[in-house]
């Protein structure tokens, strides 16, 4: 029978205190577990981790996050994620957890692949790794999934650091470095469209961003941009991005951004301030562009 105290270990560290706060931290744990499967392979040597869930790992964003996405180093339109899903499977079975690993089957072709780590019910999670009290309230249908997505389009100027953990095991990953990871989110403040909806852990994660001082990878959030259409001709500088900057805190939508923000993060009161005036005002003063080498 497989030894599930370090799996348990880790989740007592959460100290879980609702159902809520118990999935969130097992899908963590599955997420570094798959971050592990993936670095036994040559993955890292050419994909490297980004977005929110890389921020949470590696850099200690305040904020649960969902998915796990990965950027090629550079394009290669036929790469297959495919390839690494056994390794990923294989990891979390090591470890005591009966879960499949699904390529998603999309209805239009495009850069990004998905694919989502399934598991069984909730409940069977957590009796999985020995939590005591077992969860209650949960449906039994209820499903633990974790999307993985790659891009095999990467936009120019990312730059890129190797990151170590010790958790569950020794492991290391290649990621976006800090600059560069703010360049992402800022492309998907100003960028991304949800209809009518708001993603308000984009605003959230914003903040953070400017309370650490990362300064900005301009050049990477350019050709990011010029990559979905955002930007096209001039050069973008740092007077053209804080007025895009500006315009974009103009017109959101704040009530549903903290409706979006609020189930991820520890402390509700932490959405509060928000507000058109407030994004402008921090972003005026805290806004710092890196240097480019």
């Amino acid at each position: 029978m497989t030894d599930l105290s370090p799996v348990k270990k880790m989740l007592d560290e959460y100290q879980c205190k609702t159902n809520e706060d118990r999935s969130a931290a097992l899908r963590e744990i599955v997420q570094e577990l798959a971050l592990v499967g993936l670095s036994r392979t040559d993955f890292f040597s050419c994909a490297a981790f980004y977005g929110g869930t890389a921020l949470r790992i590696f850099h200690g964003l305040e904020r649960y996050s969902e998915d796990l996405d990965f950027s090629l180093l550079t394009p290669h339109a036929s790469f297959s994620l495919n390839d690494y899903l056994p390794a990923i499977r294989d990891e979390l079975a090591s470890w005591g957890f009966e879960m499949t690993v699904e390529q998603k089957n999309k209805t239009v072709e495009g850069a990004v692949q998905s694919a989502f780590i399934k598991g069984g019910t909730l409940v069977h999670l957590v009796k999985i790794a020995a939590v005591d009290p077992p969860v209650s309230g949960v449906p039994p249908n209820s499903l633990l999934r974790v999307k993985l997505e790659i891009d095999t389009d990467p936009p120019d100027g990312a730059r890129f650091e190797t990151k170590y953990r010790l958790r569950p095991i020794p492991f290391a990953v290649r990621l976006y470095d800090p600059s560069s990871l703010f360049a992402g989110k800022v492309h998907e403040v100003l960028c991304r469209k949800w209809k009518d909806r708001v993603k308000g852990r984009d605003f959230f994660d914003f903040l953070w961003y400017l309370s650490n001082n990362i300064p900005l990878n301009l050049a990477h959030l350019e050709q990011r941009m010029r990559q979905s259409g955002h930007w096209e001709d001039v050069p973008l500088l740092e007077k053209n991005l804080r007025q895009l900057l500006q315009e974009r805190f103009a017109t959101v939508n704040y009530a549903k951004a903290k409706a979006d923000a609020i189930p991820f993060v520890r402390d509700s009161r932490m959405v509060d301030l928000w507000s058109a005036d407030f994004f402008i005002a921090v972003t005026k003063d805290r806004l710092k562009i890196a240097n480019q080498v």
